[in-house]
């Protein structure tokens, strides 16, 4: 695991003393009290705001410029039966963009009809053969949701074909905006909307909203019009919300929120048939059913939503949101996750592909984003490659994928580095180019690569600092094991749903003696008992082995993770789930006086007649068979601690030695890290002959030291 540095963030007298009157004031925790106040809501009331269901931040959609323009152009549609198409991007965000616009203006009476592009014939934004054709199948009113902000020209395209276009997006502006019959976008530089964050999927609700508040107040209906749309629409509008990782502060905060507590009460077949097919079961007549997170839909249901646009076509995630009838919908469900397992199956061919160009490709000296081509890699799966890459070596990386002359490329980076300002800087190599801060497409031709490599980072040299290279966790209070209840873990559910901007409270706790190690999941995954101050607790460390974290029974451990509940045969309890994990003071002592021992007698110290140093035969075999044993369990990384763990009693400088001794004699082939120490990269060597240890220039020298 690569180290981390952990900020941890502390409270100020003032501070503390603001959380003990929240906690007498709301009978919350101290906590919960003091992550409130962290999190800037240093008062009682506001405090109280954050947390309660009942508390709504709605801004005014009408704030939105060119939104008046639009609902009037809508309207007018509607009644005089002008055929609409919504012309929407493939992903989680513009699925739920369309359904619910299409659901919206069909129940108005309206001639709604709209059009996802594929992500492998068409790519991103607005295609010209696709306006061509609606406009020959008679569509009067174009209307874009979440993509079409940078299409100049296709939208001067669409108006000589006689179609009026209005522009729904959230994504950056560049300099000029399309001369649209209306442009909706917050992100608008003359766009005076409080809330810049919103999802596409959010500037679409904020858009029907504003008709059906237009209707209502027109026709003189007294109805409360947000309650009704966020009833109807808030489940959709909460998955393109999170699935597209917006802030979920201000009016997202309340989106989400309500939105989350509709898919618990699912109503709508196809998101039924979905849960139900990802293993998650929503309340239904009465019945308990699994809490709906946003965690869970970030990476269960987002997931198989994104797949058909990845990998078939986006239509088919949309089919299942209008669907009404269960077995339709059951049936396309299944679907989507066939196709989800088929897009884990391109990303890990294309991931095993990309690390190994890494390897032989990228300059980590010089270079600061990675960039990566081949040909035929899928369109629908590098951006999620992207994505892991970024993370594993926090870097910003570039994916592109040629079929012939024709490129598509998906880009992510890290906070620091504006990827769309990046892109805009190359623009003069580049095609096409549009997105986000942190994740933009791109398509470029093959004979500008080299260049665009260059040039790329060449911006990042300039504006990404070596403190925005160090991966830092944010850390928001060191407790202890007795706050690890749970009571505490239940109350922190208060400050749901966790995204940007409001993510996950995270903690540490230094020195936990670590009782036991419990390989799960066919050793991916550890669990470990740990207890401190007399207490015990449970923690699970995903995604890394027990021999990658190199901490055993009866070290001592400093962890970075969430506290959380876990159910298990209706049972509930606290588990901390480790988000990092390093050695204790205690170990790290213990380590480096073993080191610091094992570099004196490799110096020439004299061996005391008690030091239990040299190595006997049945130390040798026990030390390799012990390797080979981890070897065929597919490790090859081996360390002290690991020996040491197998081998109760030999302690750590004789362990080293074994080590060196099996390498001289090329037992093994044994190369240590050259940045941790007493790390090994071991393969096996073929033995033809039996090995003769005592010929070994270092056990006699070991034996020369004997006192």
């Amino acid at each position: 695991m690569k180290n981390k540095e952990w900020n941890v963030k502390s409270l100020g007298e003032n501070e503390e003393k603001a959380a003990e009157i929240i906690s007498k004031e709301l009978g919350l925790s101290i906590l919960t009290s003091r992550l409130l106040v962290g999190r800037g809501y240093a008062d009682p009331e506001s405090a109280r705001r954050f947390i309660a269901s009942d508390y709504v931040v709605f801004h005014d959609p009408f704030l939105l410029k060119d939104m008046d323009k639009a609902v009037e152009r809508i309207i007018r549609a509607i009644e005089n039966g002008e055929k609409i198409v919504i012309y929407g991007d493939y992903d989680v965000d513009g699925v739920t963009s369309v359904s619910i616009l299409y659901l919206y203006i069909r129940k108005k009476g309206g001639n709604a009809g709209y059009y996802i592009p594929s992500r492998t014939g068409e790519g991103y934004g607005i295609n010209p053969n696709a306006i061509a054709s609606l406009a020959e199948d008679g569509a009067k009113l174009l209307i874009t949701v979440d993509t079409g902000i940078t299409a100049i020209e296709e939208t001067e395209l669409a108006k000589s074909y006689g179609l009026d276009v209005i522009i729904t997006d959230h994504h950056e502006c560049q300099e000029n905006l399309p001369a649209s019959y209306a442009t909706v976008n917050p992100r608008r530089p003359d766009c005076g909307y409080p809330f810049k964050e919103l999802a596409g999927v959010g500037v679409v609700f904020k858009l029907i909203c504003s008709i059906e508040k237009t209707l209502s107040e027109r026709d003189g209906a007294q109805k409360d019009w947000l309650d009704e749309m966020m009833r109807t629409y808030g489940d959709l509008v909460a998955i393109g919300t999170v699935a597209d990782v917006m802030p979920l502060v201000d009016e997202n905060r309340y989106i989400v929120s309500v939105g989350l507590g509709m898919v618990e009460k699912i109503k709508r077949p196809g998101l039924e048939a979905l849960l139900e097919k990802s293993g998650v079961h929503a309340q239904k007549n009465g019945a308990p059913g699994k809490k709906i997170t946003s965690t869970l839909i970030s990476y269960g249901i987002a997931p198989r939503i994104n797949a058909a646009g990845r990998i078939s076509n986006a239509t088919r995630a949309v089919e299942l949101f209008l669907c009404e009838d269960q077995t339709s919908a059951r049936k396309i469900a299944e679907e989507l996750c066939e196709t989800n397992r088929q897009r884990q199956a391109e990303e890990n061919k294309i991931i095993e592909q990309a690390y190994k160009k890494i390897h032989e490709e990228h300059d980590f000296e010089n270079d600061r984003v990675i960039v990566l081509s081949e040909d035929n890699w899928h369109n629908g799966a590098i951006g999620i490659v992207a994505s892991r890459i970024t993370e594993h070596y926090n870097l910003p990386s570039i994916l592109i994928s040629f079929d012939g002359n024709v490129s598509k490329g998906s880009g992510r980076s890290i906070k620091g580095l504006n990827l769309v300002d990046a892109l805009s800087y190359c623009s003069d190599l580049l095609i096409k180019y549009g997105g986000h801060e942190l994740a933009a497409g791109l398509s470029i031709d093959r004979e500008n690569l080299p260049a665009f490599k260059k040039k790329i980072n060449e911006y990042a040299r300039e504006h990404l600092s070596p403190e925005d290279l160090i991966t830092h966790i944010n850390v928001d209070a060191a407790i202890e094991m007795r706050d690890v209840t749970l009571k505490n873990a239940e109350e922190l559910s208060l400050l749901e749903p966790f995204g940007v901007a409001n993510p996950m409270p995270v903690f540490t706790m230094n020195d936990a003696v670590i009782v036991d190690v419990i390989p799960i999941g066919s050793n991916k995954h550890t669990k470990y008992i740990l207890k401190k101050d007399g207490k015990i607790a449970t923690a699970v460390c995903f995604g890394r082995s027990y021999s990658e974290n190199d901490l055993y029974e009866g070290d001592t451990a400093d962890i970075v993770f969430n506290l959380e509940t876990n159910e298990y045969l209706g049972q509930k309890s606290a588990q901390l789930t480790i988000r990092d994990i390093r050695p204790g003071r205690e170990t790290l002592e213990k380590r480096s006086r073993g080191a610091e021992d094992y570099r004196s007698v490799k110096a020439g110290r004299k061996i005391g007649k008690k030091e239990n140093v040299i190595p006997s035969r049945e130390d040798f075999v026990n030390v390799y068979y012990a390797i080979q044993r981890e070897m065929r369990q597919g490790n090859n990384t081996i360390t002290v601690g690991l020996i040491e763990r197998n081998q109760r009693g030999l302690g750590y400088t004789k362990i080293r030695f074994i080590i060196d001794i099996l390498r001289e004699t090329n037992v093994f082939r044994i190369v240590p890290d050259e940045e941790k120490d007493g790390v090994y990269k071991i393969t096996a060597n073929p033995i033809h002959e039996k090995i003769n240890l005592e010929k070994s220039s270092i056990l006699k020298r070991l034996r020369s030291l004997q006192e």
